[in-house]
């Protein structure tokens, strides 16, 4: 990450950094603007990575309960990637 004085900053070398690593615009030392560089990236992707939607939604997901891997590949095992429905005991035909 490189940091850049607004005294010292054009838009043209943020925009030369930032293709590179990212940038962060600094005003008597303390940080004022983030500039990211957008190379390879669609709009759709540019825009997602800056939603306080998406972003809240990952952080709801990070706190719920996770399995293990072993635990999933258990659960989907001869399933053909199908979850596995749970077994009704059956009523023994008389």
């Amino acid at each position: 990450m490189k940091t850049i004085g607004l005294e010292h900053a054009t838009l043209e070398t943020c925009i030369k950094d930032a293709r590179r690593d990212r940038v962060v615009v600094t005003r008597k030392g303390k940080p004022v603007a983030p500039v990211l560089g957008v190379d390879g990236l669609d709009e759709e992707q540019s825009q997602l990575g800056s939603s306080e939607k998406l972003w809240t939604l990952i952080e709801e997901r990070r706190r719920q309960e996770t399995i293990s891997r072993r635990e999933l590949e258990k659960t989907l095992d001869g399933t053909n990637g199908r979850l596995r429905k749970k077994s009704k005991k059956r009523r023994a035909r008389l």
